[in-house]
Parts: structure tokens; sequence; C-alpha cells
């Protein structure tokens, strides 16, 4: 009862959350018929994936080694600047391989404890980590979710996908770097001093054994049952980590696919997007940009590509247009959500709105100049 009251509380503080419910209102008075489907039009599996990683990645939190890795960190770590580098850094690395929303899972909860060591503004790096993910998933196939659509969509060669996208990652990553370097100070670190964290290693054997067979297990599009198992193992073993856990975050992305879904499938939306011009390439890629702003990137993905088989420029627009909005990728709503810190999305798109600016304009020039 405390946890339900806990995230009731959480929820109704959370202006995101309530624009979209206020949505789901909306929906269901002017298509009341469609009420029963609206469970369907939430994507399980990608909850259930969602549910399974926030679950391990807080069993890495409350076992207390992400406290010792990260004092670790700051003892190697000559300055806040050579700090935030490094995160950025590994956040886009991770992206590449891991999903951008696995490299968040890995490096927001390490980030927020080095902030707790040493008082660097943990919401900025967060943020900057989150425009890392979005620069850096995007030159893999595997990057994100909508470079896995495009790439099982249009049948090329892994290798040729990462060629195409190489010019545009490299340049936005060089970008972000600069920038990050320009926004966080060369002052040395301040170790505070704080309760020294317990270390359960019975928790994080369990969390690290876990997260392999976790992810394989949603590779093969069992992530339901997955997430039950690790689920029922924490509630035996530490039923603390699934007491903490955000459970208003798993509500929050249901609500963005009945919403976004049920946006996408209004009748004068495909008219707009008939009446664009998309056989155009330039066309399309500020749809895909535009769209991403609107639906966020995977939904404008997959509308796209009912209109075009142009993959090179879609791969571009949407990829771009994670940027900008919290809305433009899903990646932003986790690591905004995994601050705590409910002002953070003013602070995201201060940053985020002049990123999409430029990255626009990169891409741009790199397909059409």
């Amino acid at each position: 009862m405390a946890v339900m009251v806990r995230v009731l509380r959480g929820l109704l503080q959370d202006k995101f959350f309530l624009v979209l419910l206020a949505g789901l209102v909306a929906f269901a008075v002017l298509q009341p018929d469609r009420i029963g489907s609206f469970g369907s039009l939430i994507d399980w599996p990608t909850i259930a994936a969602l549910a399974g990683l926030l679950l391990l990645t807080k069993g890495l939190e409350v076992s207390g080694a992400l406290h010792s890795v990260g004092r670790t960190l700051v003892e190697s770590m000559a300055t806040e600047r050579a700090a935030a580098l490094f995160l950025v850094a590994a956040a886009a690395l991770l992206s590449t391989v891991l999903t951008n929303d696995v490299a968040l899972f890995v490096v927001v909860p390490l980030t927020l404890g080095i902030c707790r060591l040493t008082g660097m503004p943990a919401t900025k790096i967060v943020i900057f980590e989150a425009l890392a993910v979005n620069a850096g998933s995007a030159l893999t196939p595997i990057g994100n979710p909508q470079n896995i659509f495009i790439w099982q969509r249009a049948n090329v060669p892994f290798a040729e996908f990462i060629w195409h996208q190489l010019p545009l990652v490299a340049s936005l990553m060089l970008v972000l770097l600069v920038f990050t370097a320009f926004a966080f100070k060369a002052r040395p670190f301040t170790i505070l001093e704080h309760e020294a964290s317990t270390l359960d290693p019975k928790l994080l054997t369990v969390s690290l054994l876990l997260y392999i067979p976790f992810l394989v297990a949603t590779d093969m599009h069992q992530a339901g049952w997955a997430a039950a198992a690790v689920l029922v193992m924490f509630l035996v073993l530490r039923p603390r980590v699934v007491a903490d856990l955000d459970w208003g975050l798993l509500l929050v992305f249901a609500l963005m696919f009945i919403d976004l879904r049920l946006l996408a499938g209004l009748e004068y939306v495909n008219h707009l997007m008939l009446n664009l011009g998309l056989q155009k390439p330039v066309n399309l890629y500020w749809a895909g940009i535009g769209a991403s702003q609107l639906v966020s990137n995977v939904p404008a993905t997959i509308a796209l590509a009912e209109f075009s088989k142009d993959w090179r420029v879609i791969a571009y627009g949407v990829n771009v247009g994670g940027f900008g909005l919290m809305i433009g990728s899903l990646a932003n709503l986790i690591a905004l959500r995994m601050t705590g810190d409910r002002g953070a999305w003013k602070s995201f798109h201060a940053y985020s709105i002049p990123s999409l600016i430029v990255a626009a304009v990169v891409g741009y020039a790199l397909l059409f100049i």
C-alpha cells in the first residue's frame, strides 16, 4: 500500500503523465467504441523488457556496487570536465551495441552515484548522456528500435548500414563532446563525506548473473517470462528492490503507446502524410524529424516506411528527430525519469533543442549538399 501511495503521489506531480492522461481521456470521449481495444495498443513486450531492466539496474544500485565503482572512477579522474566527457563517451559507445535504453540503464545509475559522492550536477550530466545515446545509437542497426526496424525492412548488410550512418554519428559526437567540454568546468573533484555504502555481494551477484540471460530471453521474444522470473527472484531475495522500482515510468510508457498510436491512426494524420510529398528525399528527411517531435521517432519510422522505401533518408531523419522535444525519443524519457528531478524536462530542452537544430543542419548537409 505504501508503494502504491508513493507512486500515485509522484504521478500526480508529473506534468508529462498528466498530459498523457488528459490525452487518453480525450480519445476515450472522441472514440468511445475503441476503449475496449486500448490495451492492445500497448507494446507489452517493450513494457516487460523495460520492467526487467529497471529491476536489474535497481538491484545493482541497492547492492551498493555502483557506489563503489563511482568512488573508484572519481579517484581516477582529475576534473569534473574529464568525468563528464568520460561518462558521455561511455554512454554513446555502449548505445551502439546495447541499444540506447540499455546503455542508459547502465550509465545513469552510475552517474547518479558519482554525483552523490562529488556534488556534481546530476541532471545536467544525465541530459548530456541522453543526447549521447541518441547520437551513438544511430550508428548501428542494433543501436535503437528504429534502426532495427529500418535494417530489417531494408534488408541491407550490417556493415553497409554502419557505413551510411558513420558520417552523421561522427559529426554529432564531435559536436557533442565539444559542447560537453564547454558545459562542464575543469575544476578538481571534491569528494563529499557520505555514510559509507555497504556492499551486498549476494544481491550484486544475482543482478549481474541475470543480465545476460534476461537480454537473451528478450531477444528471443520472451520478455514477459523473463521479466516475471526476475520479479519473482527479487521478491524472494530482496523485496526492497521491487518496492523501490519506478513503477510510474512503466505506466507513463503504457500511456504513451496508447496515445501515440491513436494519434497516428487518425484519418487527418494519414491524410497529412499523403500530402507531404514524401517521394522527394528532402521532404522525407524533414518529415522524419517533424514526425519524431510529434509521436516519437519509433512510431514515426513505422509510419514513414509505409510511404517510402528510401531507408537512407528515413534513417537520418528519425535519428536526428531523437533530439529536440523530450518525446522525440523514448530514451529521453527514461533518462529524465531516472534523475528523480521533476524539473529536468525544462533543463533538457535548453540543451536538446539547440542540439536538434545542429543535428538537422548536419544531416541535411550530409544528404543533400
